[in-house]
């Protein structure tokens, strides 16, 4: 049984009469009658467990994203369910309120026997992941609205919350360049490792070390080869999900910031022909997307990445290195997406790497703290003195932590969590205009 405002309010009402006549007998009179009105309540009410319910949810929505869950109640009894149905999802799923001011929402539906009627829940997640359900309450009222019956059902629901992708604003101008790079505008690369194109005609300030000697001599006039940047490459993204990963960079992780640059960069590269695979490591494999068609990059990816989440435990290096020597057989782009820690990379990431670049074009992607930078310049009190000694030291620590790896042949790129994803996607466009690939 459930009582509801009103009861209270019939309850209330009992101070009337035993005002008017203080007696015991008043108060026992009166509690018989909202008993009486309570008792005949709940069982004029109709059965909770006589709505059929269902959900219906779409498959996934995206971090912050709004999506509808609804509710079909189908009613095979006999009497009108006047109901209030509570759709309980975790909280990180719910907006802070909802249209009536609560946080948890509810809603009040009368359904006629024999028919349906459905209800809404808008979500709005604020974290990645699996977004379970909860039960479904529903609680059904008798005519007075004084008391009635409640029962709790199991209708299951799992929302997919996708990675937010953010950097999605910086894709269309790295298309553009890709275009460019690609032989649709005048665009010409010559070195190791690009693919030929076509032969054209000799103009002044072509370099003389392309032409094409054998078919100068066939159309007896000077041609030239033109060429274009490698298509159908390998890259590979690796997501450190280890400790490092679990630190805050303003309103977010450094994990946060590594997933935006990896569906940035794995999108980029699918529309530049190359086959993407994606791997999240600690000390073992928390996630694996492969799919080589470009129109299908992207869901595999956000859909790998969706559950993630940092793991308080250290990166095995060496574990990682075999985890890429197993899936690339030939050379490949192996981009580490993971911090520029220097007790991390010296004491695991500097004895490994070389393996990695004699085979590999290898670049690390790390986040920077840009509240470092603001703590370097900040010294007005003693205090902030010691603050900026700190972050100084950190910043040139950092520093000669790159040096060390670029010298093992490693591509080092920062960026703060806005700025990362567009420079690691600027550094692969160099990197593929260069031929280096």
């Amino acid at each position: 049984m459930a009582l509801t405002s009103r009861a209270v309010l019939v309850a209330l009402a009992g101070l009337v009469p035993v005002a008017l006549l203080p007696a015991p007998l008043t108060v026992l009179v009166w509690a018989l009658v909202v008993v009486a009105l309570c008792a005949a309540d709940v069982v004029l009410a109709a059965s909770p467990r006589e709505l059929a319910v269902t959900r219906r949810l779409p498959a996934s929505v995206r971090l912050t994203g709004a999506a509808d869950a609804v509710l079909v109640l189908r009613n095979v009894g006999h009497r009108t369910a006047r109901a209030v149905v509570r759709d309980a999802w975790p909280p990180s799923a719910l907006p802070d309120v909802d249209a009536t001011g609560a946080r948890t929402p509810r809603h009040r539906v009368d359904v006629p026997p024999g028919e349906q009627r459905s209800v809404t829940t808008r979500l709005v997640p604020t974290r990645r992941g699996d977004a379970v359900a909860d039960r479904v309450t529903v609680r059904t009222l008798g005519p007075l609205g004084v008391a009635g019956r409640q029962a709790s059902l199991d209708v299951p629901g799992r929302l997919r919350v996708l990675p937010e992708f953010a950097s999605r604003r910086h894709l269309p101008s790295r298309l553009a360049r890709l275009r460019e790079l690609d032989g649709r505008a005048a665009v010409q690369v010559r070195g190791a490792g690009t693919e030929f194109d076509s032969l054209r005609e000799y103009v002044d300030g072509d370099d003389v070390r392309s032409i094409d000697w054998r078919a100068t001599a066939r159309r007896r006039e000077v041609v030239v080869r033109t060429w274009r940047p490698e298509r159908d490459r390998h890259v590979l993204l690796v997501v450190d999900t280890s400790r490092t990963s679990a630190a805050r960079v303003l309103d977010g992780t450094r994990l946060e910031a590594s997933i935006e640059a990896a569906l940035l960069l794995g999108v980029l590269a699918a529309h530049a022909g190359d086959r993407v695979e994606l791997l999240a490591f600690d000390r073992r494999v928390r996630a694996r997307a492969v799919d080589s068609h470009s129109s299908r990059v992207l869901p595999a990816l956000a859909d790998a990445l969706a559950g993630v989440q940092p793991a308080l435990v250290e990166t095995d290096w060496p574990g990682l290195v075999g985890q890429v020597r197993s899936r690339l057989s030939r050379r490949a782009l192996v981009v580490l997406l993971t911090s520029l820690d220097p007790a991390s990379v010296e004491q695991g990431l500097l004895d490994v790497v070389g393996g990695l670049t004699r085979r590999h074009q290898v670049v690390l992607a790390a986040v920077a703290d840009p509240e470092l930078e603001e703590l370097r310049t900040t010294r007005r009190t003693v205090d902030e003195v010691f603050d900026a000694a700190a972050a100084e030291r950190t910043a040139l620590e950092r520093a000669a932590v790159g040096v060390r790896l670029r010298q093992r042949g490693v591509e080092v790129v920062e960026g703060t969590p806005d700025d990362l994803a567009p420079r690691l996607a600027d550094t692969y466009l160099a990197l593929k205009a260069a031929g280096r690939l």
